[in-house]
This record gives C-alpha cells, sequence and structure tokens, in this order.
C-alpha cells in the first residue's frame, strides 16, 4: 500500500543515510550504474542494492518474510522518493531548512562519538567530513521535500460528516475497532501556598549562575551541571531554531540577543531560562540555554490540602455543588470554566505550542493517558464520588494538590458513531488520504518522464502505473 511505502520513506531520512553511508563504507561496488531516472533525478544500482539489504535486515529482526522482492521494493520506495521531491520542486513547496541543518548536526555528532573522532570517522568512510556532511545533507534535503509535498497532498483532504458516517456503515462488524475502557472526571486544583516563593528561588538561582557566567565561568559548563531538561547534557545547546519553534517568551528573548551575550531571567510556562545566542543567520538562531523549574518542599501542599478537605467536606454536606467549588476555587486555567471537567487540552498546547482547535481536544481518558495519581484517585471511584485531595503534576512538572470527582466509567466497547464520532473520522480520513494520495501518485507517475532499465522489468511493484512502464 501506498501509506506503508510513504511511512517507510518518510520514517527513515536520517536512520537511512546512516545505514547508506556505512553500507558505502563496508562493501565497495566494482560498478554502479544508473538504473532508473525519475525527472532530473537518478535512482543508482548501488542504492537498490543497499535499501534491499536493509529490507533484509528489517525482515530478520522482525521475523516478518513479505511476498514482495526485496530490490523491487527498494526500487519503488527509491522511485516514490524521487517522484515526490521532483513534484515538490516543481510546486516550489518550502521545507525546513532549520530541521535538515539540526538533523544532520545531530547525525555527525553521533556518528563523531561512536568512532571516536572526526578523524576516525573521515578514515571510516574514507572521504573528509564536509563531504560526508553533504551527502547527509543532500539525502536529508530530498526527503524533506518528499516529507512536504505528501503533507501538502493529505493535508488538503477532509472528509464529511456523511462520507465519516458512510465510512462507517460499510466496515464489517467484526473490524470495528474495540475502545478501551474510558474515564470522564471533573477537577479542583489549587498550586502551593508557597509557589511565589519557589519562583524566587528558582529565579535567583539563575541570577546567580548568569552572574557567574559574566565572571567568566562557561555556561554549557553550569548548563550541564544546573539545567533541568534535555539538553543538559549537550550543554544546554539547542541547536539552530526559529521563533516559531519555540514559546513566545523565549523567542523574543532570544532574538533581542547579539552572538555571545546572556539575557536575563525568562519565565515560561517550562520554567526560568537563560538563554545564550551563540549565532544567528537569518530567521535561525544557535542558543544555548539554561532552564530551572520552581521546586516544592512537601509542607508547600498542607495549605491547598487543608483547603480541599474542607471544601470537599462542605460538598459532602450538601452546602457546596462540586461545580460551584470548582469556580470559587479551582486554579487550573483548562478546566475551571468548564465546571472542572478535565480535557487533553494542556497536552495538545504543549505538543502543538498553543496552536490547537478546541474542537480536537477530549474529555475521555484511557488509563494510560493519566498519570499515576490521578489513574490511582479514580480507580477507587463510583461515578459521582469524589477523591481526597492528593498531590499531582501538570505537564510541566509543576507540584499541585487536587480532588478530583468520577464522572463516568465507558466500558470498553465497539466504535460507535454517538460516543466515538472523532475515533471513526480519523479512521474515514485516513482511508480517504490512501485512496486520494494514490491517485495523486499514479497520475504524477503517469505525467513525469520516468524510465527504468531493463535489469529491473520483472520487477513487480504496487503502484500499476510503474508496472505499465516496465513493459
Amino acid at each position: 500500500m501506498l501509506k506503508r511505502q510513504l511511512k517507510i520513506l518518510l520514517g527513515c531520512m536520517i536512520a537511512c543515510s546512516l545505514i547508506y553511508a556505512r553500507a558505502e563504507a563496508q562493501e565497495r561496488f566494482t560498478a554502479d550504474k544508473v538504473v532508473a531516472v525519475v525527472g532530473n533525478s537518478m535512482v543508482l544500482y548501488s542504492d537498490v542494492e543497499k535499501l534491499s539489504q536493509q529490507y533484509i535486515q528489517q525482515q530478520k529482526e522482525t521475523g516478518y518474510t513479505p511476498d514482495r522482492d526485496p530490490r523491487s521494493q527498494a526500487l519503488e520506495h527509491l522511485i516514490l522518493s524521487k517522484v515526490l521531491y521532483n513534484q515538490a520542486l516543481i510546486d516550489s513547496i518550502k521545507i525546513n531548512e532549520v530541521m535538515i541543518q539540526e538533523r544532520v548536526r545531530q547525525t555527525l555528532d553521533e556518528e563523531t562519538q561512536l568512532h571516536g573522532s572526526l578523524g576516525a570517522l573521515e578514515r571510516f568512510y574514507h572521504k573528509p567530513v564536509f563531504e560526508i556532511e553533504k551527502e547527509l545533507r543532500t539525502q536529508a534535503m530530498e526527503e524533506n521535500y518528499a516529507y512536504e509535498m505528501e503533507n501538502t497532498v493529505r493535508n488538503k483532504i477532509v472528509v464529511t460528516p456523511g462520507e465519516v458516517e458512510k465510512y462507517f456503515k460499510q466496515q464489517p462488524k467484526d473490524s470495528i475497532p474495540l475502545i478501551p475502557e474510558q474515564y470522564v472526571y471533573a477537577q479542583i486544583v489549587r498550586f502551593p501556598a508557597a509557589r511565589e516563593e519557589a519562583k524566587m528561588r528558582a529565579q535567583s538561582k539563575l541570577l546567580e549562575l548568569r552572574e557567574r557566567i559574566l565572571n567568566g565561568e562557561k555556561f554549557e559548563t553550569l548548563a550541564r551541571i544546573y539545567s533541568e531538561d534535555g539538553s543538559a547534557s549537550r550543554g544546554g545547546d539547542l541547536g539552530m531554531i526559529t521563533k516559531d519553534m519555540v514559546v513566545e517568551r523565549f523567542a523574543n528573548a532570544m532574538s533581542q540577543l547579539k552572538p555571545g551575550q546572556v539575557s536575563g531571567v525568562v519565565e515560561t510556562e517550562y520554567g526560568f531560562h537563560l538563554v545564550q545566542l551563540i549565532e544567528q543567520d537569518g530567521p535561525q538562531y544557535h542558543v544555548r540555554h539554561i532552564v530551572v523549574r520552581p521546586q516544592y518542599f512537601q509542607r508547600d501542599l498542607e495549605a491547598p490540602y487543608n483547603l480541599l478537605d474542607s471544601v470537599r467536606n462542605e460538598i459532602l454536606a450538601g452546602n457546596l455543588t462540586f461545580e460551584e467549588a470548582v469556580a470559587e476555587y479551582s486554579e487550573d486555567r483548562f478546566s475551571q470554566k468548564n465546571g472542572g471537567i478535565a480535557s487533553n487540552m494542556e497536552q495538545l498546547e504543549a505538543y502543538y505550542r498553543g496552536m490547537v482547535d478546541p474542537s480536537d481536544a477530549s474529555t475521555k481518558f484511557y488509563k494510560e493517558q493519566l498519570n499515576k495519581e490521578d489513574l490511582d484517585a479514580l480507580s477507587g471511584l463510583k461515578p459521582g464520588e469524589i477523591s481526597k485531595p492528593y498531590a499531582s503534576q501538570n505537564m510541566t512538572s509543576d507540584l499541585l494538590c487536587k480532588m478530583v470527582m468520577l464522572k463516568e466509567i465507558i466500558p470498553v466497547h465497539r466504535a460507535n458513531l454517538s460516543e466515538d464520532y472523532k475515533q471513526i473520522e480519523r479512521l474515514a480520513l485516513a482511508q480517504k488520504q490512501e485512496t486520494e494520495m494514490t491517485k495523486w501518485i499514479q497520475e504524477k507517475i503517469k505525467e513525469m518522464y520516468i524510465r527504468i532499465d531493463d535489469e529491473f522489468r520483472d520487477c513487480k511493484f504496487e503502484q500499476e502505473a510503474l508496472n505499465q512502464i516496465n513493459r
């Protein structure tokens, strides 16, 4: 299927680059030739051989043996990649230069670490590092063009409610997916009474680190010691980024710096930051940062715990409804104006950096979507019951105190339009995208100049338009 082919194509951009490069270093082909021409691009015999060997290795590792010949599969994969790439150039598709540069940099860093030094890396590949980097960049650029081209086509495809209903009715009963057990709940959230003090401690710590940096200590050394995110191991290096890749306050801070300068303390929903600009290339910023999050003590939860315990007693005594308590006491901005009903808006905003359509949010949670504290609290309740207050954390690791009311447990069931419309809509959209993408790629194959070497005349391709070329 086209979708499976393209997923393989788009999912191994850097991985394939590495595998190809390593294979080239380990096995030299005595002769190479062009086995396919797609538009202005060529597919080499060596590329087909290397990719087919990768497929064979994957089959050994997974134990799955498809009916298709690996060489035919590899050649079709590479041709489809070139079709998407060439059409992207024709359509003037934009690519993410920052992403390409960052991935190539990360790949070179990983390879250098693997071999011990740049010199060892060059000896392994029998070529200077600038040539290795150039090849990785070319591969990454073509794959990014292909990725963006496919996204452009797929994102134009939508489904109507009528199409969703038609899709659902056409599904055999035993193929309708099972929906696991789901929880719907409301919550009242209180943050520690010492929240401002904890923020002050975090800011003071960063101001101290900033002073040390200005007095000559290395930013990257302090980042490795004190920063509280994954970039610490890289000395806080975030690589080349653009303003739209980070939250607004961070973007504003880095855009006001000159190379070498260190920002003041920047507060975001992820904590407090120091930002250092290494270099700027147009809209691209190469930055480091140190992030410190507010730290709390267990005693800081005593006041919110006692408050929620009193509120719970008032609710149980009938003096206050849960919804009234939410409006008066809850400090969670995502549920406070919705009767306390929890949704995944916080997760969506974190993932999509605030660019979220509220209609995409869900108030139904699978067990694996809940953190341990919430699941433990909900598991002991019946619908309508309220938990005792307990400590938990939000998406940005802020400590908080909360209590929850279980609204509903939706049991395991076959998907249906009334309860699971969003899930069915996604399935219907995926099927329509697959169908339309297949039509699109078939048309492009027919429109684009493609020639396949006679040696591969007997290859059986999944794309019928390619089989016609080969006859």
